[in-house]
């Protein structure tokens, strides 16, 4: 069924670092507003904006002790409404990030919680007595250490499967779900386009919380099998949708590690009534090694295309696909599968071209448009984030090199996707007049907005095309996915049909030259090439196709 959502591109925005307007080095949002031309320009149908409710900061936003108010060193609640409404009168829609699996320890139902045993809100979070003078169990915090603290005053110790002061949420109770309904109903009746759903699938919990077993050398153990797609996961996602999304027409992506395509057609599937799309992670974990995210290991293009193809043919007829390599997690892709030096625009192009060609919704995150790269910063003391900080901490108390820990810190850290949007060559790339509140990549005197925008070959350029072909053609949007030549070592390429139309996209992958045997069962004499990131070549025998580094080419076919 068609639907505006599916035909959309969204780009995300990473408040802090996109645009500071008043030179205090923090993005906001009055320096968003002064930027929805641009992003108008760019042909984006929805803005889906990162955290900026109330925080006291600790993951940068993702801690919320108001779910109704906006961040100070953000704004206010009338600059938030006013950038909704430019936004709305540019024909954009806005989509707001829901965090609901846990909140801030300076919420006031936690503030409250830990009062007393039967303080009304201490069935808000998740208690439990400790076990032979240890935590309630061993499960480890996603950020590090313990996913359990000990509160001394209620002699207690309360779950955050990420940082302390992220107590997780009692979806069990009714009244708690009640008041996120009331709160989700508040946002959608201020005129939100929907939202993406932080770590959603995280929120049932099981009834007893049993011991994992830990990796050799370790103390905790991972949980998330025991609490990753819970026991009463569907039930409230249904009960969501009934008392909030179903009564307003918008979009819903659930962010959800640890999600196989089975559960996702469930969670995706439109007659269950849940969510819209989901944001899996199997593709983002193909270059972990054994040890996980910080074991680094290249990626294997065939480990890729099989990924991708699997997904793509699970959700093609029930569900649907969100598509993304970036997001503020994650490096930056033209760094981590593409050639940051040598070939960087043309490998930020191709890796473009792969993704917005297959079936799904494309997401931008900022700065990818402009193939912004990973940053090095010299010392540890340069990094904001709170997953890199305990993650040094822990590998030195191991006794691990220094230059070792960097390394993983330089290819993994998220910190990669959080320096400052790179709008110009003037001083802090034009994020700020102040001081930024982390380093600007000292390459933004080459790789910028401004000087992209007045590049026609410009990997910003290539975006726009992308996007405009997306609303040009459905075949890019519904139709079938179909992987040609699945053994290729170096080629990543696939088909798409749809009433008789098909597109045939060739990406080659990697810094050389590749040949490409155009498949015997698709008609090359009337084949057109809609977009490709070198220039078409003349007389060319499209039999044997030569691609140069990364080239990457979309033909259509009658």
């Amino acid at each position: 069924m068609k639907a505006w959502w599916k035909e959309s591109v969204v780009y995300q925005i990473y408040p802090r670092s996109f645009m500071d307007s008043n030179g205090d080095g923090i993005g906001d949002l009055r320096g968003i507003i002064s930027k929805l031309d641009y992003l108008q320009d760019l042909g984006i149908d929805v803005i889906w904006l990162s955290p900026v409710y109330k925080s006291p900061n600790d993951d940068n936003g993702y801690d919320i002790s108001d779910y109704q108010d906006i961040m100070d060193e953000f704004g206010t609640m009338q600059d938030w409404e006013n950038l909704l409404e430019e936004v709305h009168n540019r024909g954009m829609k806005l989509i707001m990030d829901l965090v609901v699996n846990h909140s801030s320890d300076e919420h006031p139902w936690f503030v409250e919680a830990r009062k007393s045993k039967d303080n009304p809100y201490r069935d808000y979070f998740i208690w439990r007595p400790g076990k032979d003078g240890k935590e309630p169990s061993n499960w480890y915090s996603n950020f590090g250490g313990s996913a359990w603290e000990y509160d001394e005053g209620t002699d207690e110790y309360y779950l955050h499967l990420f940082s302390k002061k992220q107590p997780d949420l009692n979806w069990r109770n009714p009244q708690l779900r009640e008041e996120v309904y009331e709160m989700m109903r508040w946002w959608l009746d201020k005129g939100i386009d929907g939202f993406r759903m932080d770590v959603i699938n995280f929120i049932s919990k099981p009834e007893t919380f049993e011991d994992g077993e830990p990796k050799p050398g370790k103390k905790y153990a991972s949980g998330s099998k025991l609490y990753r797609n819970g026991p009463h996961i569907h039930d409230y996602l249904q009960e969501m949708n009934e008392k909030t999304l179903s009564k307003y027409d918008v979009m819903t992506v659930g962010e959800m590690p640890g999600v196989t395509p089975e559960l996702a057609q469930m969670y995706t599937a439109e007659e269950r009534k849940e969510l819209n799309m989901v944001f899996q992670f199997e593709h983002m974990g193909l270059d972990n090694g054994p040890g996980g995210k910080w074991d680094l290991k290249p990626l294997n293009l065939q480990d890729l295309k099989k990924n991708l193809t699997k997904w793509q043919k699970a959700l093609e007829h029930k569900g649907w696909n969100s598509l993304y390599f970036n997001n503020h997690d994650q490096p930056r892709s033209v760094s981590r599968f593409g050639n940051d030096k040598e070939y960087r625009v043309e490998s930020a192009k191709m890796l473009a071209t792969l993704l917005h060609m297959m079936k799904g919704t494309p997401y931008v995150y900022q700065g990818e448009e402009l193939g912004m790269t990973n940053i090095r910063f010299d010392s540890i003391q340069e990094y904001r984030d709170i997953e890199i900080i305990n993650f040094y901490r822990e590998q030195k108390a191991d006794g691990v090199r220094e230059e070792k820990i960097m390394e993983s810190i330089y290819a993994k850290g998220r910190d990669n996707s959080r320096t400052p949007m790179q709008w110009d060559a003037s001083r802090h790339a034009g994020f700020t007049t102040g001081e930024p509140w982390i380093g600007v990549n000292p390459n933004y005197l080459d790789i910028n907005a401004e000087q992209a925008v007045a590049d026609e070959d410009s990997v910003y350029h290539f975006y726009r095309r992308l996007i405009q072909l997306r609303k040009s053609y459905d075949v890019i949007v519904y139709g079938e996915y179909d992987l040609v030549d699945a053994e290729h070592p170096e080629i990543f390429s696939f088909k798409r049909t749809l009433e008789g139309q098909t597109l045939l996209v060739i990406c080659n992958f990697y810094g050389k030259e590749n040949q490409f045997e155009w498949p015997s069962n698709l008609n090359l004499n009337d084949a057109r090439l809609l977009i490709s990131n070198y220039a078409e070549r003349e007389g060319e025998d499209l039999r044997r196709v030569s691609l140069k580094p990364y080239e990457a080419r979309v033909y259509l076919l009658p």
